[in-house]
């Protein structure tokens, strides 16, 4: 049998699901099963975030591709990573998956993949499991570098109650974006952003991994989206093979990576003024503390989803 495992997020209570092999359950024609869709975040991050549990539909790639994914760098290192040809999960036992979770829960739709690359347009996967979601009564956090969320077979189908949503963004170039990944580009993610507020979902700019020399802050304070959450750029040697920026700056270390020391992070944040809600993640322990008890708007939620 294949086990897994489901957290509770409402009661931090850990349940083991055995999920039986179903008779007659196949992957979508034509794609490989990708049997690791679901999984609870632990470590340093679980213990800072309130949504470990994650969905990821599609697994062993993203078409996306982006050269900067933690992902991509451990699969690839493993010569798992193949973005042209994700594996897909067999909706049956996502569907069985999801009538298992507490109806009080949220969970996450994209962690290691992006649930809303290409081939969700023929698979369909995360459509079904919204579905499903929306059945059970069971939050969702989407976070995606994708437009594809904002069409209108997805604004019909998402619960308002239910549904946040954070589209990610590096930059607002859309040519330097082409440099590094092969998402839409910026200004479709940010139309799909805006139209999503005017829909009265809960939405946030997500600036992930924020990198303050590819940011034009003219331009972003200028984007109507009232909510804005900032995901500070860590390195490591893979990284710095991918972004053209100066690495001087990065000189606090912490867990095998460096970071901006907290007042340059103070610094840049600053330049952000066009939004009604500021929030940050952030997985350096001293600075966590500093945005919890000085800038999130929700100390005990850094995504800052709203309550419905």
């Amino acid at each position: 049998m294949d086990v897994g495992y489901i957290f509770n997020v409402s009661s931090n209570n850990l349940i083991i699901m055995e999920l039986k092999k179903q008779k007659n359950t196949q992957p979508s024609p034509g794609y490989s099963e990708y049997k690791s869709f679901y999984k609870s975040v632990g470590g340093n991050e679980g213990e800072k975030c309130n949504y470990p549990t994650r969905f990821d539909l599609y697994g062993k790639g993203c078409y996306h591709d982006c050269s900067y994914c933690y992902a991509k760098s451990l699969l690839n290192f493993r010569k798992l990573w193949d973005a042209e040809h994700p594996a897909v999960s067999d909706i049956d036992k996502v569907l069985k998956v999801i009538r298992k979770i507490p109806s009080d829960s949220i969970v996450r739709l994209g962690g290691m993949t992006d649930c809303f690359q290409p081939i969700e347009s023929r698979c369909h996967i995360t459509y079904e499991a919204i579905k499903e979601l929306n059945k059970q009564g069971i939050g969702y956090l989407i976070v995606t570098k994708s437009s594809m969320v904002a069409d209108d077979k997805y604004i019909r189908l998402m619960d308002k109650k239910l549904a946040h949503i954070q589209i990610s963004i590096t930059t607002m170039d859309d040519d330097l974006s082409r440099t590094y990944e092969r998402a839409c580009v910026p200004s479709q993610r940010i139309n799909a952003l805006e139209k999503l507020q005017q829909c009265n979902f809960d939405v946030s700019l997500r600036l992930s991994p924020f990198i303050p020399q590819y940011i034009d802050f003219k331009k972003l304070n200028t984007i109507k989206c009232d909510k804005i959450l900032v995901e500070f750029l860590r390195v490591n040697t893979w990284i710095k093979q991918w972004f053209n920026i100066d690495y001087s700056e990065y000189t606090f270390k912490q867990s095998g990576y460096q970071h901006l020391p907290l007042e340059l992070k103070i610094k840049y944040l600053g330049q952000i003024s066009g939004f009604k809600q500021l929030t940050v993640c952030e997985d350096v322990t001293e600075h966590y503390e500093y945005w919890k008890n000085k800038i999130n708007p929700n100390p005990l939620d850094c995504c800052n989803l709203s309550k419905r």
